[in-house]
Parts: structure tokens; C-alpha cells; sequence
């Protein structure tokens, strides 16, 4: 897991069936989404990326089934796409929901972000309306560049700390070629905890699988 092997690579390497391998990595990765921070703060930049959804190993679809690597049927961003919300602060603590499908909504936005932001953030966004209702409502700072018009950086506002951590879980997610949308959660906890070195020996990854965090040694 700390190499990011497919199942399929991860099983034949431990020498074992790869539903086993399956199991075992979700059991760790369970624990692991767990495992973000409770507070971001000073700025904290936000932003969402978008996927395509997938019923990987479903039983049962409720669509027809899509070749390896499909395309959506609509054009843009639709209801066939799921929406992850990354918010990270200049430290570089990050956190990543998966809001739902299609464009994110200001009431994703208090349910979900609200919990982990400090009262006195201040919160760095593209110029999405969602952002500019649910900071409003929730009072909470809020500045944000129009990419649209072409601004991308003024002073202190940007969104780039954001897309690169987006471009390093876009990258590193396709080398699994394509996840499940239900288990996308435990990907996004996977790639914090390599990103972040939040766990970098087994016996760390062992501990969060069991639900122990921040062990005082």
C-alpha cells in the first residue's frame, strides 16, 4: 500500500487471492479516511475536481455499462460525474469530501466544509457562486479569483496550493484505472496519508486501521 500497487499487484507480491487483497486494503483504508485534520485555518484555499462516476464491481448497474476509460453522455459537468471538494490551508493541511454528484451546492458546502474551518479563516475560492452564498451565510472571510476572466493569482488569493494536491490525486488515482465511486472516500484518506506523511511505517497503518491516531511515543 505504501508503493500504491493495484489489488491485483499487491495480491500476487504477499502471495495471496486477490479478493483477499481486496478486503485488506479497504479493512486499513476504513480506518485510514478517518484521519484528517479537525481544523484548517489562516487561509485556507478550496476548490473541486470532478470524475467520471463508477460502478466498478457493482452486481448491478443503473446504467448501461461503459468501456474502460468511457465518456460521459452530457456534455460538462452532469450528474454522471462525481464532485470531490478539497480545502487545504498554507500549512498544507488538507481536506477532501465527496459532496455528491454534479456541481457543488452551498448547502454541501456547510455540511461538509463548514465543521473543519476556524472561525477567523480566511477562505480563498474560484469565483463559484456556491462559495460566495456559503461564506455569506456562514460568515466566514472569503476572497476569490475569477479564473474565468483570466485572474489566477492577486497577492495572497490564489487557488494553486489546491490544484496541485488536485493534479497529484488526479495522477495518482490512475494508476488504479478507475475507482468505485463508493470507495472514492477511502482513496481520498489513502492519498492524505501519503501526501501528508501521516503514516509512513506499517505499524502506523495497523494502528489507523484499528482507529488509534496520534500515538505520543
Amino acid at each position: 500500500m505504501f508503493d500504491s500497487r493495484s489489488v491485483r499487484a499487491a495480491a500476487k507480491l504477499v502471495g495471496v487471492h486477490r479478493n483477499t487483497s481486496f478486503r485488506w486494503r479497504h479493512r486499513f483504508l476504513d480506518g485510514v479516511r478517518h484521519d484528517q485534520p479537525e481544523r484548517l485555518a489562516g487561509i485556507a484555499e478550496a476548490d473541486e475536481m470532478f470524475l467520471l462516476e463508477s460502478q466498478k464491481g457493482s452486481r448491478q448497474l443503473e446504467r448501461p455499462a461503459r468501456k474502460r476509460g468511457g465518456v460521459a453522455r452530457r456534455r460538462g459537468i452532469s450528474h454522471e460525474h462525481d464532485c470531490i471538494l478539497v480545502a487545504r490551508d498554507r500549512s498544507g493541511q488538507t481536506c477532501s469530501f465527496v459532496t455528491g454528484r454534479a456541481s457543488l451546492t452551498a448547502r454541501q458546502l456547510h455540511r461538509h466544509l463548514l465543521p473543519v474551518l476556524d472561525p477567523d479563516v480566511l477562505l480563498v475560492t474560484d469565483g463559484h457562486p456556491a462559495y460566495q452564498t456559503f461564506a455569506r451565510e456562514a460568515g466566514i472571510a472569503h476572497a476569490f479569483v475569477s479564473l474565468r476572466s483570466g485572474e489566477r493569482v492577486r497577492g495572497a488569493v490564489h487557488v494553486q496550493n489546491v490544484n496541485a494536491y488536485h493534479q497529484r490525486l488526479r495522477s495518482w488515482l490512475s494508476r488504479f484505472h478507475g475507482v468505485a465511486s463508493r470507495y472514492l472516500p477511502n482513496y481520498l484518506g489513502w492519498r492524505w496519508a501519503l501526501d501528508g506523511e501521516r503514516i509512513v511505517g506499517a505499524e502506523r497503518l495497523l494502528q489507523a486501521a484499528i482507529g488509534i491516531f496520534h500515538i505520543r511515543r
